[in-house]
């Protein structure tokens, strides 16, 4: 059904859950998976943040390649990329030049304290915005023993 499954990260330890998703699907699919992170970038003249840019996007790479672990192990073939820009538009950009692509990314929990938290959030972004299909992915939450569980 998709070719391409694209998973935007955003270097934290919390994309496992949607990497080892993304895994899962093109291994059943024989898809292709791209990891994708974007550096936003700053309002200044790209000269003035050359070098800062340049350190930013090594450890993006270096990063990508311990995030790929699940990737790695499951014998999916994948690449790396790390794009420069907004966010949300860079994603909905490379995600709406690959056909019959799905976006797989770890969504927040909404706390129920504080229901309306969170509507700023990447994942919110895409999901209203993107035309591409869209899979979110919760974080598993531990019970009181340390076991993990899905809502």
């Amino acid at each position: 059904m998709f070719d391409h499954i694209i998973v935007p990260v955003d270097l934290s330890e919390q994309n496992g859950v949607a990497v080892r998703t993304a895994a899962d699907l093109a291994r059943g699919e024989g898809g292709f998976v791209t990891l994708l992170h974007v550096v936003e970038t700053l309002d200044l003249p790209y000269e003035e943040v050359a070098e800062f840019y340049d350190r930013l996007e090594v450890r993006a790479g270096e990063r990508l390649e311990e995030i790929a672990g699940p990737l790695v192990e499951a014998g999916i073939e994948f690449e790396q990329l790390v794009l420069f820009g907004d966010p949300a538009a860079e994603i909905i950009e490379f995600a709406a030049a690959s056909a019959r692509s799905l976006l797989v990314l770890r969504s927040h929990r909404i706390e129920p304290d504080q229901p309306t938290g969170g509507w700023a959030t990447l994942s919110y972004k895409l999901a209203i915005l993107a035309e591409t299909p869209i899979l979110l992915v919760k974080q598993p939450v531990e019970d009181a023993s340390g076991a993990s569980t899905t809502e």
